[in-house]
């Protein structure tokens, strides 16, 4: 389905969810929210059990909610503090099932830490990623920008980056008896690095061993070594039993096998000058509409989660608060040619007299999320579409 790379809705979101498949024409696939943590400001109440089941009371219909719009390829993936990570994570199981959790994320969004009040200078929080159904979830927890040209030390003249790995597979649960067809002698010769599956000159016999000696298999099979012997040399290395002759694979840093290049898996702690911090994001809003949100969340961080799925994907933001979402969906459309669409939710809560915000005339919070939208639309590109009327208003 066509249509604009973002689209707003002001009302409230437990009203607004089950209107979802309406207005983007389907199931969604991806949900990033960054949900009111429970400090005590939002809500009446101390950090306390109260509190805590008042917050958790919120939260519970909207996640289920969440879930009935979500599509059975789908994922969740929920912003949250230390005052209640646990709780969400008992409610996430809950609600999405414990087999569906994929990854408590570490994010390091203040790297100096906070230094006001008493304790520790916290500089992280968290994200919760829970698939619709684990088994069929498309998300793919690797990325192109997690790949490290320095873990590719050599290079051949063209400037073409690459590193040895052995040719042998390190698991020890693939052996003789368990891969017997991968089990066969090569030849090769140390000297030119030549290798091949039959004998030739100046050629020596290898078997596949592990370091101590007991024997191996390759990773790849006879038919694979001889149709990329070029990516293959033959190298004398030092073992823990003396001097041998063995052969690496040459792994190459781009590689045209690989569809969108190469990728790696991505780690459970994303650090700040991975994905953005909290001063980056306050100045991505600052170019745009001023400083008028005190914490949003960098576009860098939402792009990395972007990128772990289709480049299709129809995205949900019911927590949109300064709109980063729709923000981050339009740019990475403009980096990579993708089709995304982003459908971001906020309620007409008013702005505290006398901040910035009010002062600028944006007496809601979907007046900023709106604000922000509309200036994304006229310098990323990519449209908006405002509903009209207030959904739940």
């Amino acid at each position: 389905m066509a249509g604009p790379w973002n689209t707003f809705v002001e009302g409230d979101n437990l009203d607004v969810l089950p209107t979802v498949p309406d207005l983007v024409g389907g199931p969604v696939d991806l949900v990033y929210i960054d949900p009111p943590y429970n400090t005590g400001n939002e809500f009446a109440y101390r950090d306390d059990f109260r509190g805590h089941a008042h917050w958790l009371a919120m939260m519970r219909p909207r996640l289920v909610a969440a879930r009935e719009v979500l599509a059975e390829t789908g994922a969740i993936w929920v912003s949250i503090d230390d005052h209640e990570v646990a709780h969400l994570r008992l409610l996430m199981d809950e609600v999405y099932g414990e087999q569906n959790l994929l990854a408590q994320v570490v994010v390091n969004l203040n790297p100096k830490g906070r230094q006001l009040g008493r304790g520790f200078a916290t500089s992280h929080e968290y994200l919760l990623v829970y698939a619709r159904d684990a088994r069929r979830c498309v998300l793919d927890a690797t990325s192109p920008d997690a790949v490290d040209p320095r873990d590719f030390p050599l290079a051949v003249a063209d400037g073409r980056r690459f590193r040895h790995l052995p040719l042998r597979n390190t698991n020890k649960k693939f052996n003789p008896v368990t891969a017997p067809t991968l089990h066969f002698t090569v030849w090769g010769d140390p000297e030119s690095g030549r290798v091949g599956t039959t004998p030739f000159d100046g050629a020596v016999e290898i078997g596949p061993v592990f370091g101590d000696g007991r024997p191996a298999v390759w990773r790849w099979s006879r038919p694979l070594i001889d149709e990329r012997a070029d990516d293959l040399v033959c190298r004398r290395v030092q073992g823990r039993l003396g001097e041998r002759v063995d052969v690496f694979q040459r792994d190459w840093l781009h590689r045209d096998d690989v569809p969108g290049g190469r990728r790696k898996k991505l780690r459970t702690i994303w650090l700040a000058e991975e994905v953005g911090s909290t001063d980056t994001a306050v100045q991505e809003l600052k170019d745009l509409v001023g400083h008028v949100f005190e914490s949003p969340k960098p576009t860098g961080l939402v792009r990395r989660i972007l990128g772990t799925m289709p480049d299709d994907a129809v995205v949900l933001d019911f927590f949109a608060g300064s709109g980063t979402t729709g923000h981050a969906v339009a740019l990475q459309n403009l980096a990579d040619g993708g089709t995304r669409r982003c459908l971001s939710v906020n309620s007409a809560e008013p702005t505290r007299p006398g901040s910035n915000a009010h002062t600028a005339g944006l007496l809601t919070v979907a007046d900023i999320t709106r604000a922000r939208l509309r200036a994304v639309a006229e310098t990323v590109g990519g449209g908006l579409e405002e509903v009209q009327g207030r959904i739940g208003a």
